[in-house]
């Protein structure tokens, strides 16, 4: 009797896990968009909290995310496991924070972790070259004609970036007045390219690759994850046009809350370059 209760509680459990799966993997984590990914979300209820406890266990792989010690699998059935215990901890922590239901809109690093496991670990090296593509049109290479305020401000904001690029990777980097096109030197590419090489864990690549996507600047975010910057002064600087024009004009409310929106996935991949280098 008693194996037939366990039996019963095992297909419970796994059949909920398989419905948060789904919720993950067809809301969460199918449009890079947070607004249009919040409105996929609410076309389906949340899917009930299960379980009463989230933690980790320590396994040959790293470390596994477990709800009432039972392991979390990814949408493609693999272990949501973590390079290092501090990673685990912190995604574990955002299962932990689910109230009634489960919103993956709140846990940004479970998804980071799922795109690593399920996508970027079967491919980096087209991940790499992605990150490398934002290199040749990078967003601080792109330097506005006017007002003379703002053009001094990019300089302030954004210089420093390429000079720390220019003495750390070997990767130096020209500038471009407006929108035209600039082809930017093979040989900066190419160092920048071999900085891109360290980047062997999936999950560290996924987190580069997420902070480049959101700032629009592999500069930036190599900048971040090698230490130079801080979360809040990349966040910033790449946020720096749309604050010009927020201070001009006022901020939009349908921008702001896709902005922070946008953070939120930031930050989650600012934790997991943080972690990379502290650790």
């Amino acid at each position: 009797m008693a194996e037939n209760d366990n039996k019963r509680d095992d297909g419970h459990h796994d059949g909920s896990m398989r419905d948060i799966f789904a919720e993950l993997s067809e809301a969460a984590m199918s449009d890079p968009d947070p607004v249009k990914r919040a409105q996929k979300q609410m076309q389906k209820p949340l899917p009930k909290r299960f379980y009463t406890q989230a933690g980790i266990e320590a396994g040959e792989g790293g470390f596994t995310v477990t709800l009432d010690g039972r392991p979390v699998r990814t949408p493609a059935r693999q272990l949501l496991t973590l390079p290092s215990a501090v990673t685990a901890e912190k995604t574990a922590a955002e299962w932990e924070a689910q109230g009634e239901t489960i919103d993956p809109a709140t846990m940004p690093l479970t998804r980071l972790a799922n795109t690593a496991i399920d996508g970027i670990a079967q491919d980096t090296q087209a991940v790499a070259e992605d990150v490398l593509r934002f290199a040749g049109t990078d967003l601080i290479c792109y330097r506005a004609d006017g007002p003379e305020r703002l053009v001094e401000r990019q300089g302030a904001e954004w210089d420093p970036v390429l000079d720390w690029a220019q003495a750390e990777l070997a990767a130096r980097f020209v500038l471009a007045e407006g929108v035209m096109h600039v082809a930017q030197p093979k040989e900066a590419l190419a160092a920048f390219g071999a900085a891109l090489k360290g980047f062997t864990e999936p999950l560290d690549l996924a987190a580069l690759h997420l902070a480049t996507s959101l700032t629009g600047s592999a500069l930036i975010a190599m900048a971040l994850a090698r230490g130079a910057l801080t979360p809040d002064e990349a966040w910033a600087k790449a946020h720096l046009d749309e604050t010009w024009n927020a201070e001009l004009w006022g901020e939009d409310y349908e921008a702001a809350k896709r902005r922070e929106s946008r953070r939120r996935d930031f930050d989650a991949a600012s934790f997991v370059l943080l972690a990379r280098r502290d650790g």
